[in-house]
């Protein structure tokens, strides 16, 4: 399966859909915990071409009305992100507009990618646009930052270096054209679980910070993906054991290094972006071999 890189908004009828793309982090180093209680990451984060999408539509009821489908599950109240960012969008800019927001889930919960951030932010990105708001990028990114911690990423570029609890993006210029496949084991991670059960090693930390940066600064973000570093890993497949044993599987089948996402559970492994060909026949020897699904994805071009 491969998806068609698309415009972000379109104008549908009376109101605009919105595309949410997954992510996938090339790298995820934790230098440690703050005085918070949260803990300080380095991460490279790459937009992919999977999207959920939100649909903007003026309300036939007061306030706001979310009313989630797809093949995956969302939660329809307030503590839905989509509720919760179109709330604190009409709260700072003081509109009393009555809307209708679809949300259609394509990309399952719990899987390391992103996507109820990047459906929070394509919220803030559609309902500024569809209300015409004149509220200024800073603006955009401190609402994004108070809703969650990779929500602020997905309000710009396609590849970023993202730090503090992810909320601090300094956008990466360079063009890194990518294929991967993904694998979707039937698990759903909860973020929260991964971070409480993780041990640090600063050890650890000092060496892959090194080395990424090093390539960081030569500008080789291809580099920086071959070291397959997510020091959340370890966390990850303690907490799902089944999560190690298919790793182990599918690298057994030599189809290259697999690297976990995020907090898990999803995997995936970065093919060159010209051997779609290959990419294919790597998906049907996993779907055969394994019974894993997978899904073909390129790098997001915005």
């Amino acid at each position: 399966m491969t998806m068609a890189d698309r415009e972000q908004i379109t104008a549908v009828d009376d109101g605009v859909l919105v595309l949410a793309p997954a992510k996938i982090n090339l790298s995820l180093l934790i230098a440690g915990k703050r005085p918070d209680g949260f803990h300080e990451i380095e991460t490279i984060m790459a937009k992919i071409n999977w999207h959920d999408e939100v649909l903007i539509q003026p309300g036939n009821k007061p306030g706001i009305e979310l009313i989630c489908k797809g093949p995956h599950w969302a939660p329809t109240g307030k503590e839905n992100l989509v509720y919760q960012a179109a709330e604190s969008l009409l709260a700072a800019s003081s509109s009393t507009a009555d809307l209708k927001v679809t949300l259609t889930k394509n990309i399952p919960a719990g899987t390391g990618l992103g996507s109820a951030s990047s459906d929070a932010a394509a919220t803030l990105i559609g309902l500024k646009h569809y209300l015409h708001l004149d509220i200024d990028s800073q603006s955009m990114v401190e609402l994004a930052a108070k809703l969650g911690s990779d929500v602020a990423f997905f309000l710009n570029g396609a590849l970023a270096f993202c730090t503090g609890k992810g909320e601090k993006v300094k956008k990466i210029d360079e063009n890194f054209d990518f294929l991967t496949l993904l694998i979707l084991p039937d698990v759903s991670i909860s973020t929260k679980e991964v971070y409480a059960n993780y041990k640090h090693n600063h050890g650890v930390y000092e060496k892959l910070h090194a080395r990424l940066n090093g390539h960081v600064k030569q500008k080789r973000i291809d580099l920086a993906a071959k070291m397959c570093a997510n020091m959340l890993q370890e966390s990850c497949f303690n907490l799902a054991k089944g999560l190690a044993e298919l790793k182990e599987e599918v690298e057994s089948l030599d189809i290259g290094s697999w690297c976990l996402s995020g907090s898990g559970s999803a995997m995936f492994c970065v093919v060159k972006s010209e051997d779609e060909h290959r990419a294919g026949d790597y998906k049907r020897t996993l779907e055969e071999k394994i019974g894993c699904k997978s899904v073909i994805v390129r790098n997001n071009r915005w």
